[in-house]
């Protein structure tokens, strides 16, 4: 198994660095610069993906093209501080929900942390690449579904986006999806049900995160937090609108993980990181 002492260290300083997160300083362009050069060596030195990274120990995840992105991107600096929370708060949760699960590298790493695990990834594609990853890894005990997330049960439209397969979506929720598409119908879940069950939430789902948070009330939060990825200027209005309108509390990355106080500090693309979602009074970096 391959590591890196220089990416080892980067992750065991992250969650002691939560300012230093936001993309806008530039020692955060340092650290993402730092972060692809160790990944990129990484998989050089092992064709077969098989990594060691502290603290979660031997990863097995091949490469795998996605057209214009590809393996490497999964593991940028915005990913690596996801994984650092995931393994900071061992202890404050327990059962995590990874809605946009991808190849299922986020469902990889919470297994080894420890969490209960139930993963949604409405690509079929992904979903047996995801499937074999977990296989791989020899993480038993994960519920993976080939379905999308959205605010009711039932079925809808997927958009496959051949070029970029990570920025498939569900039809209606990105106004001019570009290059060559495939269409196809998909399982819809409803997420209030899910936050029963669990009491962290990653929700990655390419421009369906405002229909999906727009349905919850206050009580759904009560024993919940989530982590969000913000797909454009038009969702970041109105998800804030709606939290400060059921006293739920938001932290954006792009400010260093402080409180969210306008609609003005809330992320619009994925380039400005990630929004944590919670009742707590503070951000749990700090």
């Amino acid at each position: 198994m391959k590591s890196s002492a220089i990416l080892d260290s980067l992750m065991d300083m992250l969650p002691s660095i939560p300012a230093h997160h936001a993309p806008c300083l530039p020692i955060y362009a340092f650290l993402k610069q730092v972060a692809r050069n160790e990944m990129q060596q990484l998989f050089k030195d092992s064709p077969k993906g098989e990594l060691r990274i502290s603290p979660f120990g031997e990863i097995v995840f091949p490469y795998h093209s996605m057209g214009s992105v590809n393996t490497l991107n999964l593991f940028d600096l915005d990913e690596l501080i996801i994984f650092s929370f995931y393994w900071s708060n061992r202890g404050r949760y327990k059962r995590v929900l990874d809605i946009g699960a991808n190849l299922g590298l986020h469902s990889v790493i919470l297994g080894k942390c420890g969490y209960e695990v139930r993963s949604y990834e409405p690509d079929p594609a992904h979903h047996e690449i995801l499937q074999g990853n977990l296989e791989l890894n020899g993480i038993r005990g994960i519920e993976t579904h080939n379905a999308a997330i959205s605010s009711k049960n039932g079925e809808m439209e997927f958009v496959r986006v051949l070029g970029n397969t990570t920025g498939s979506h569900l039809a209606g929720s990105k106004p001019n999806p570009y290059g060559s598409l495939e269409r196809f119908p998909v399982k819809l879940e409803a997420f209030q049900p899910l936050m029963e069950w669990a009491d962290l939430v990653k929700l990655d789902v390419e421009g369906h995160e405002k229909e999906i948070l727009l349905n919850t009330n206050r009580s759904d939060w009560e024993r919940v937090d989530a982590l969000v990825e913000i797909q454009s200027v038009e969702n970041a209005r109105v998800v804030y609108d709606h939290m400060r309108s059921i006293g739920v509390g938001m932290f954006a990355q792009k400010k260093g993980w402080m409180h969210v106080s306008s609609a003005d500090d809330m992320p619009t693309s994925y380039r400005d990181g990630t929004l944590f979602i919670s009742l707590q009074r503070e951000s749990v970096w700090r």
